[in-house]
């Protein structure tokens, strides 16, 4: 359109495609001026007259496209309540739709036809608070493991934290209050573990050395999950004093160590844990914890200071930096 009006302006005739598309546009008191057979003056009353009707026009067109728009929208909520009733009144489906939803809401994907029953059974009793027995969730974690989302171990465990909780609440037993303190912070809420642990240890003065250590060791990495590192420290000692033949607050003691940055320790303490029984493995995984937990910098730092120590044995830690991030 500019070129077409810079040629005008400065009196050039017009190409056969110029003028053929100020046709196909509508512009027809353009088109006849740039073929000489109005005027300027009549142009411009002509011109005038034709933004007007284009004017009304499109506001036409657009309230044309307003109510099909509308139309369309009333059509699809008619055929989506329609769907609706159906499913409601079909049992068939409105099952479907629930367990669609179920599986939504706890992020399982597709599940394979022959463990769709039990795993349903599982996610179901979860979701209304009903407790799930060590042979169900065995079943679970080894035949339908991909089924295990973070969504169900969570809630998994706050079923099972709530009800040693009530467990303890009523009887006393402080294996109660030390077992719903572990899934309170597998449930990803260690507040409830260190209050649950503060109230059972107040109680908890004349008990066995067995039962105060178990207690002050899930207390302390509950408050290790809270960044309380030198508290966690304290409760690690005074758990090893008490038993210290046990792994237990020897591997509570490496991980506080390692936050604190204290590699030394942190390294001996492991040590000592896997001396006492703890699996390789789990020490592993525990240092994989830490390193997630860590800036990068320092990640780096406890990789290369551990993997200097033992280089067979933490031979793993040559990728740590991308290989924590992923754990």
């Amino acid at each position: 359109m500019h070129g077409i009006l810079v040629r005008m302006n400065d009196g050039e005739a017009l190409t056969e495609v110029s003028l053929a598309w100020l046709q196909k546009a509508g512009l027809a008191a353009l088109y006849d001026l740039a073929i000489g057979t109005i005027s300027p003056e009549e142009f411009r009353t002509r011109s005038a007259d034709e933004r007007s009707r284009r004017k009304i026009t499109a506001k036409a067109d657009a309230e044309r496209e307003r109510t099909l728009l509308a139309e369309r929208a009333a059509y699809l909520e008619a055929a989506s309540k329609a769907n609706f009733e159906k499913m409601e009144s079909d049992p068939v489906l409105r099952r479907r739709q629930e367990a669609r939803d179920l599986r939504r809401k706890f992020g399982v994907g597709y599940v394979e036809p022959e463990h769709y029953p039990r795993v349903m059974t599982f996610i179901k009793r979860l979701d209304s608070g009903k407790r799930i027995s060590p042979e169900e969730f065995a079943w679970v974690s080894s035949h339908a493991e991909y089924c295990l989302t973070d969504e169900l171990r969570i809630a998994y465990h706050r079923v099972e934290a709530e009800a040693l909780t009530l467990d303890w609440n009523e009887t006393g037993d402080a294996w109660a209050a030390i077992n719903a303190s572990a899934h309170w912070r597998k449930a990803n809420e260690p507040q409830q573990a260190v209050a649950i642990t503060a109230t059972a240890s107040a109680h908890a003065r004349k008990k066995l050395p067995k039962i105060r250590s178990a207690l002050m060791t899930t207390r302390g990495g509950a408050l290790r999950d809270l960044k309380r590192f030198v508290e966690a420290k304290d409760l690690g000692l005074q758990a090893h004093n008490l038993t210290p033949d046990d792994y237990r607050p020897c591997t509570l003691l490496g991980a506080v160590s390692l936050q604190l940055g204290d590699l030394s320790s942190g390294h001996a303490w492991y040590c000592k844990a896997e001396a006492r029984g703890t699996e390789r493995f789990s020490v592993d995984q525990d240092i994989r914890a830490v390193l997630a937990r860590v800036s990068k910098e320092e990640r780096k730092r406890i990789s290369a200071f551990l993997f200097s120590q033992d280089p067979e044995r933490f031979k793993w830690l040559r990728g740590a930096g991308t290989e924590a991030q992923r754990s």
